[in-house]
């Protein structure tokens, strides 16, 4: 099964090489973001049922230094997993990232986070 995971990066500059998956620089950031999200998804509520996330783009923010992430995650159905929960995930998410506003050391906007089963 697969989810949908979006937020705004305040601190990380839009440039039109984050456009181009096959560019270095989408590459390395994809890279970087999966190592902040993957392990806030797997201590979270879904997390034994967890399989990754994959960026799948990038995006111009509203304003000169945001960038738009696009992500989407997989994870295992279960019997054990009763259901999806987005609105749960988007809480555990929300608390984790202190109020969606700290993503390691990027900012977040914190009216971005958009979690979509």
């Amino acid at each position: 099964e697969h989810f949908t995971l979006n937020f705004t990066i305040t601190n990380l500059m839009f440039t039109r090489d984050l456009e181009t998956p096959s560019s270095a620089k989408f590459r390395s950031t994809e890279r970087i973001m999966r190592h902040y999200i993957d392990p806030l998804l797997q201590r979270s509520s879904i997390g034994p049922y967890f399989s990754g996330c994959k960026v799948t783009g990038f995006r111009s923010g509203q304003h000169r230094d945001d960038t738009g992430v696009d992500a989407i995650c997989s994870y295992q159905d279960s019997a054990s997993l009763a259901r999806f929960d987005r609105e749960q995930l988007y809480q555990e998410l929300s608390t984790m990232t202190e109020g969606v506003t700290k993503l390691g050391h990027y900012s977040l906007d914190q009216n971005s986070l958009y979690v979509n089963g």
